[in-house]
């Protein structure tokens, strides 16, 4: 895959996680942050992409959606909490196996939910910060479950970037 073509499905995946993020925005008033629906377009680009999209689009989308969002204080920690998240979730997605899918949303989630709970921790105070597990568990749970029926719609419609992804 040429290096425009891979530019151009990280600046949709990008601008489609970004749109369906900012639709659903539940914010989290305890915490000063808030919930939304971006694993579900992080991890279905580390899904498609491998690494270096998922890092990509996870990084642009967490800043995007902080700043579009009236966050920006959270604009800095989105962009490592998801980047790396993304990649994290890439690299065991790359294995092209059940058990490495599985353990590729378990560490990209467990990273961001301790990420934010240390981000928040850091930012405002540690109680803050342990409550911040719930919500974040419960968007990464969502994010998964939705993630692993649109990967299963990908497949049975036989998309075509199915076919220069991962799978």
């Amino acid at each position: 895959m040429t290096l425009q073509k891979q530019l151009v499905k990280i600046a949709l995946l990008t601008a489609l996680t970004v749109a369906v993020s900012l639709l659903f925005i539940f914010p989290v008033p305890g915490t000063n942050g808030f919930v939304t629906l971006a694993e579900v377009g992080i991890y279905t680009a580390a899904f498609l992409l491998g690494p270096l999209g998922g890092f990509w689009v996870g990084a642009l989308s967490g800043g995007l959606i902080d700043l579009f969002s009236g966050y920006p204080q959270w604009i800095i920690a989105s962009v490592l909490i998801h980047g790396i998240q993304g990649g994290i979730a890439g690299y065991f997605f790359r294995k092209n196996n059940r058990w490495f899918d599985t353990f590729g949303f378990l560490s990209g989630s467990v990273w961001m939910v301790l990420g934010y709970a240390l981000a928040t921790g850091l930012m405002y105070t540690w109680p803050a910060g342990v409550a911040s597990l719930f919500g974040n568990t419960i968007q990464n749970i969502f994010g998964v479950t939705l993630t692993i029926f649109l990967m299963s719609a990908l497949r049975k419609i036989n998309h075509p970037l199915m076919k220069e992804g991962v799978r």
